[in-house]
C-alpha cells in the first residue's frame, strides 16, 4: 500500500478548513491529477465548478480527468491562468503541518453528554448561518428565542422569557428540522429529536411513561433542544381521536410542558408540523407552543444556497445558479434536491453512452426541471380552506398573508 502523500494531505486539510476558496482547491486538483488520483481529482473538480462555473483552469482540469478515468494515454496538459496574487504554494505547502485545523476542531470539543442517554442526544455544528437565505423567520426566531437568552436584564424589565415552546409549520420539504436542528447549534445546545415511533408503544401506560423519561433527559442534559417532529402525530386534537390511547398522551405532554407543574429550565422545546390545524388547542395555549413561525418554500438566495449545496462534489460545467433559482419559485428544497438527481442521472447517461465523464451543465438540469413540479401545491389548497372556515381566532394570519401576496 503506498505511503499517504503529506502535501496532498496537507493541501486537503485547507481545503476542508476553507472549502469556498476556488484557488486553492484548484491546486489540490492539479497536484492529484499530477500523481494519477484522477477520481478524486474529478470530485474537487466538481465541488470547484459549484463554486465558480465556467471556471477554464476547472474545466481545462476536468477534461484531463475525463481522459484519464477513459483511459486515454498521456493526455495533452491543459494550461492553466496563474493565480492573480502569484501566491507562492511551494513555500505553503512547506508551512502547512495541519496542527492549526486540529486545534480549531479541539478547541470546539461539545459538552460530554450523560452515559445513560448517549442514544437519545446529539451535539451539532450547524449554525443559522449556514442556513440560506429565510431572513424573516431568522427574524422572528431572533426575537422569540434568541433575544430574550442573549438580554436577560432587558427580557426581564419587558417581563418576557425565552418560556414556552415554539412551533414550526408550513408544507413538507421546506427544512422545518434543519432549522430545528440549526437552532440547536445557535445556543450551544445538545439537541434531542423525538419522533412519534420514540413515544408510542403498544402496552397501557408505556407511552406516557416514554414521554416522562424524554423530558427528564433533556432535563439532566441542559442546555438541550427537544425537538417534536411530526408534532400533529402526537399532539392531535383530542376532540378528533376516537379511544383513549392518545388521549393520555396529549394530556402527559400538557403536563411535562406546564411550568406550573415542572421546571423546564434550560430546555428549549421546539415542534415542526405540515399540519398545525389539527394539534390540540391546549398545546397552542401560552406556555406551551404558544409562539408559531411560518416556514414557507425557499426564497431566492435560499434556492441558491440549496442548490450549491446540492451540486457540489458534482462534475458541473455552466450551471448559472442565480438563473437556475429564478426559475425555481415555489419549489420546496425537498423539490430542488430532486432535480439536483434528475440532472446528474441525465449527466450519468450521457457518460455511459460517451464513455467518458460527461459533466451536469444546464441542459441537464433544464431537463430535469421540466419534469418537477412543486410539492407543495396539495398542502396549500388545504390551507386555503383552512384560512376560510378555520381561522377564526386569527391564528393563521401568517399564513394567511403569505398567501395573499402569492395571489
Amino acid at each position: 500500500m503506498a505511503e499517504p502523500d503529506p502535501v496532498i494531505a496537507a493541501i486537503a486539510a485547507a481545503v476542508r478548513a476553507q472549502p469556498d476558496v476556488v484557488d486553492l482547491r484548484v491546486h489540490l486538483v492539479e497536484l492529484l491529477v499530477e500523481r494519477g488520483r484522477a477520481a478524486e481529482a474529478l470530485e474537487h473538480c466538481g465541488a470547484g465548478l459549484a463554486l465558480a462555473p465556467g471556471d477554464p483552469r476547472l474545466v481545462g482540469l476536468l477534461r484531463r480527468c475525463t481522459d484519464a478515468l477513459a483511459g486515454v494515454q498521456n493526455p495533452p496538459a491543459t494550461e492553466a491562468p496563474p493565480v492573480a496574487d502569484g501566491f507562492d504554494w511551494s513555500a505553503a505547502e512547506d508551512q502547512i503541518d495541519g496542527s492549526e485545523f486540529v486545534e480549531a476542531f479541539a478547541s470546539a470539543s461539545p459538552v460530554p453528554i450523560a452515559e445513560d442517554d448517549v442514544d437519545g442526544l446529539e451535539t451539532v455544528g450547524v449554525r443559522l448561518a449556514d442556513v440560506g437565505g429565510m431572513n424573516d423567520v431568522k427574524r422572528q426566531l431572533d426575537l422569540t428565542l434568541f433575544a430574550p437568552l442573549r438580554n436577560p436584564a432587558l427580557a426581564q424589565a419587558f417581563r418576557t422569557s425565552a418560556r414556552g415552546g415554539l412551533l414550526l409549520y408550513g408544507p413538507p420539504g421546506c427544512g422545518k428540522s434543519f432549522l430545528a436542528t440549526a437552532v440547536a447549534g445557535e445556543l450551544g445546545a445538545k439537541f434531542y429529536r423525538v419522533g412519534i415511533s420514540d413515544v408510542l408503544h403498544s402496552h397501557l401506560g408505556e407511552s406516557e411513561e416514554a414521554l416522562a423519561a424524554i423530558f427528564a433527559t433533556a432535563r439532566r442534559n441542559a442546555p438541550c433542544v427537544l425537538f417534536f417532529d411530526e408534532l400533529d402525530a402526537l399532539g392531535h386534537r383530542r376532540g378528533a381521536l376516537r379511544g383513549d390511547g392518545l388521549r393520555t398522551v396529549v394530556n402527559q405532554l400538557l403536563v411535562e410542558m406546564d411550568s406550573g407543574t415542572t421546571a423546564n429550565d434550560g430546555v428549549y422545546i421546539l415542534g415542526a408540523t405540515n399540519h398545525p390545524w389539527d394539534v390540540d388547542v391546549a398545546l397552542r395555549r401560552p406556555g406551551r407552543f404558544d409562539r408559531m413561525i411560518l416556514v414557507t418554500p425557499p426564497d431566492l438566495d435560499a434556492r441558491v444556497s440549496i442548490l450549491t449545496y446540492h451540486l457540489r462534489d458534482r462534475p458541473v460545467v455552466g450551471v448559472d445558479l442565480i438563473d437556475l433559482a429564478r426559475r425555481t419559485d415555489g419549489l420546496t428544497g425537498a423539490d430542488l434536491m430532486h432535480v439536483c438527481n434528475l440532472a446528474t442521472q441525465y449527466a450519468m447517461s450521457a457518460s455511459l453512452a460517451s464513455g467518458r465523464v460527461e459533466p451536469v451543465t444546464m441542459r441537464e438540469v433544464g431537463s430535469a426541471l421540466s419534469q418537477v413540479r412543486s410539492s407543495a401545491g396539495a398542502w396549500f389548497d388545504t390551507a386555503r380552506s383552512v384560512l376560510q372556515f378555520a381561522n377564526s381566532d386569527g391564528s393563521f394570519d401568517e399564513l394567511a398573508k403569505f398567501m395573499r401576496g402569492r395571489r
